[in-house]
């Protein structure tokens, strides 16, 4: 199983960036899928989340209105757009997969992880 995440890099305050997961040799469809992220001397955090057929969708509180989150079951992806970023949500961010319809904010329960990719965002 192999989870791929893209799409970080250095953005000003107020802008935002496109984050892709791309899932393989896993039957996508089958799994909830979550992003988390994780800011240097902090643990890893619930970012948003989405069942496994895209119907429910959760945030954190600290990104509502500004994320989304969505996925794609015929490409095997999710995408989370960002928008209004600040510097607080400067973090290394992980895609996860979590077998079954439902999603949790947990990361203890999530199966497998992407290796995460950086979002620097520059105030």
């Amino acid at each position: 199983v192999q989870l791929q995440a893209s799409g970080g890099g250095l953005v000003q305050a107020g802008g935002s960036l496109r984050l892709s997961c791309a899932a393989s040799e896993l039957t996508f469809n089958r799994y909830a899928m979550a992003w988390f992220r994780q800011a240097p001397g902090k643990d890893r955090e619930f970012v948003a989340a989405t069942t496994r057929t895209g119907d429910s969708t959760g945030y954190a509180d600290s990104v509502n209105g500004r994320f989304t989150i969505s996925r794609d079951n015929d490409k095997n992806t999710m995408t989370l757009q960002m928008n209004s970023l600040k510097p607080k949500d400067t973090a290394v961010y992980y895609c996860a997969a979590k077998y079954g319809m439902s999603w949790y904010g947990k990361p203890s329960l999530y199966d497998y992880w992407g290796q995460g990719t950086l979002v620097t965002v520059s105030s």
